[in-house]
């Protein structure tokens, strides 16, 4: 009777340091054949699709997971991601970039404050998508800028993301104290009202926001790369996260934005992000460029 293969125990592998710089990654022998079957074994197993990730930074990723996980090759990986969920998980971690910051380029908030606030004042209602909201630090900083601008109270914002871990920690609103000042010094920059101290409570190294910043808020689990539109919106914000993406998934994401909008709706992405060479570039118009926000262009139909 043959034996029974011994199933390693991955518990023991290194563990996810998010707080902290990557380790120097060592050479290793990956492949571009490698990360496609890796990520196709993630996409059957966990239906989480990273197929259409831009490669590069795809492979630099995994590559400082093998690093921290002291695993020695991509195949070694798949095998154990297979048959340890937990193990996944901390992969996800790699592979979703749970990193952010409150009011993040001050500018463009500064820019959503003084050139869109005004016109969505005009709606009797405001329904907002944050794409990829990771820990929630944009959806908080909405949500303060909504609320010193009288919005908040008529406006509902999702905040989506592929990672569970993400979500919860956003559905917390817990921060560390530690990056209380660079938050300050962003909202500052951003044109806020107040003293940003009167939306936290600080207790021992946290910062816990203000409840009635969240009851206008809903994370949930969306992916860009498999889902479809939830919600007719007046504002999308999706920024720092088609970088990782190749065209094609740039593409979609965009497509279901341009769904997603009401009539001259508006949409917001990242400083290094453009729309000037997808298939939506005549879709929308720039309104502040050098910030990436645009609207949606008027040939379209209302909804």
């Amino acid at each position: 009777m043959p034996k029974k293969a011994k199933i390693p125990d991955y518990s023991s592998w290194g563990s996810v340091p998010l707080d902290q710089p990557a380790a120097a990654v060592p050479e290793a022998s990956a492949t571009e054949t490698e990360l496609r079957l890796l990520m196709e074994a993630i996409y059957r197993q966990y239906s989480y699709d990273f197929r259409d990730y831009a490669g590069a930074s795809q492979k630099r990723r995994v590559l400082q997971a093998l690093a921290q996980f002291d695993c020695p090759t991509i195949p070694a990986l798949q095998a154990g991601i297979l048959q340890d969920p937990g193990l996944f998980m901390r992969l996800l971690q790699y592979l979703t970039i749970p990193v952010s910051e409150m009011f993040r380029d001050p500018t463009f908030f500064l820019a959503l404050r003084q050139q869109v606030i005004p016109l969505l004042q005009t709606y009797p209602s405001i329904k907002i998508w944050i794409a990829g909201c990771s820990t929630g630090e944009e959806a908080y900083s909405l949500a303060i800028l909504l609320k010193e601008e009288g919005l908040l109270e008529r406006s509902l914002i999702y905040a989506t993301d592929i990672n569970a871990r993400s979500l919860d920690k956003a559905r917390q609103g817990i921060f560390l104290l530690g990056s209380i000042k660079d938050h300050t010094v962003n909202y500052q920059k951003a044109g806020g009202k107040q003293a940003f101290s009167d939306y936290y409570t600080a207790a021992y190294d946290a910062a816990i926001f203000d409840k009635s910043l969240r009851e206008n808020i809903i994370f949930a689990d969306h992916s860009l790369a498999t889902d479809s539109v939830f919600s007719e919106t007046q504002l999308v914000l999706c920024r720092n996260v088609l970088i990782y993406f190749n065209k094609k998934l740039q593409d979609r994401a965009l497509g279901l934005f341009h769904e997603s909008l009401s009539h001259r709706g508006f949409l917001g992405l990242g400083s290094k992000e453009s729309i000037d060479f997808s298939s939506y570039a005549t879709r929308f118009e720039p309104l502040v460029k050098p910030e990436r926000i645009f609207r949606k262009c008027p040939s379209a139909l209302p909804r």
